[in-house]
């Protein structure tokens, strides 16, 4: 199965215009010694060495050369890039990407969409490094059961933090988990103390003051069902 990105395209593309540029550099240093007449190499170690800087992907197909000369009278190295190598190259090769998949039982479109999750879980396991933020780490268990049930509660923690930044993405809101739940813990409850001139001095418990964002967050996963109300 091949698939195509345009990113890709434009990646292998700069990578070979810099692989191209270094080999074309160093031909032009060759031909300019052979021009000077400075070598002591004969033929076979000047193609061996040409074959060394032609001998990164690719460029053989789209770099054209030609050594002339004799011991005696010296020798010439003469090159150029082949505009309509070149040109097929990037369109037979660049921007593709061969898949391979023991899902026989998958269609085109689950493959490919399996794939272009990668990067995802790998995102998910870096953030399960994170020791702050859904961590697998530090843990504090040394048997195989309590282990088990460490690493389920940790990737349900995950499973529910990935889903509410992709709630919050859905309303415009693009966070990273660690910005999410950093804004969230910012949302705190605070108890204010009012004295009394007789009984128990009165307490009222209250919402801090919360920033444009996490007024929105509020809103968004319904926090205020959980707020505490007035009490005394």
């Amino acid at each position: 199965m091949v698939t195509h990105s345009q990113n890709l395209h434009d990646l292998q593309l700069q990578g070979f215009s810099q692989t191209l540029a270094k080999a074309c550099g160093q031909l032009a240093e060759v031909s300019a010694r052979l021009g000077r007449g400075k070598t002591r190499k004969d033929r076979a170690e000047l193609e061996a060495e040409i074959a060394r800087i032609l001998a990164p992907r690719w460029l053989e197909r789209v770099i054209s050369f030609e050594l002339t000369g004799e011991p005696q009278a010296g020798y010439r190295l003469s090159f150029g890039i082949d505009v309509k190598a070149r040109k097929a190259l990037e369109a037979d090769l660049f921007g593709k990407r061969v898949l391979f998949t023991d899902r026989d039982n998958w269609s085109i479109a689950e493959v490919v969409a399996a794939y272009r999750s990668q990067s995802g879980v790998e995102a998910d396991f870096r953030q399960m490094k994170d020791p702050k933020v859904v961590g697998f780490s530090p843990m504090f268990h040394w048997t195989e059961q309590k282990i088990r049930v460490h690493a389920q509660y940790c990737v349900l923690a995950l499973a529910v933090a990935r889903l509410m930044a992709r709630e919050a993405k859905n309303a415009g809101m693009v966070m990273s988990v660690r910005e999410l739940l950093s804004d969230l813990k910012g949302i705190e409850e605070t108890v204010m103390i009012y004295p009394s001139t007789g009984g128990r001095p009165r307490a009222r418990r209250m919402i801090t003051e919360m920033d444009p964002t996490q007024a929105r967050l509020y809103e968004l996963f319904g926090l205020a069902a959980y707020a505490p109300q007035l009490s005394s």
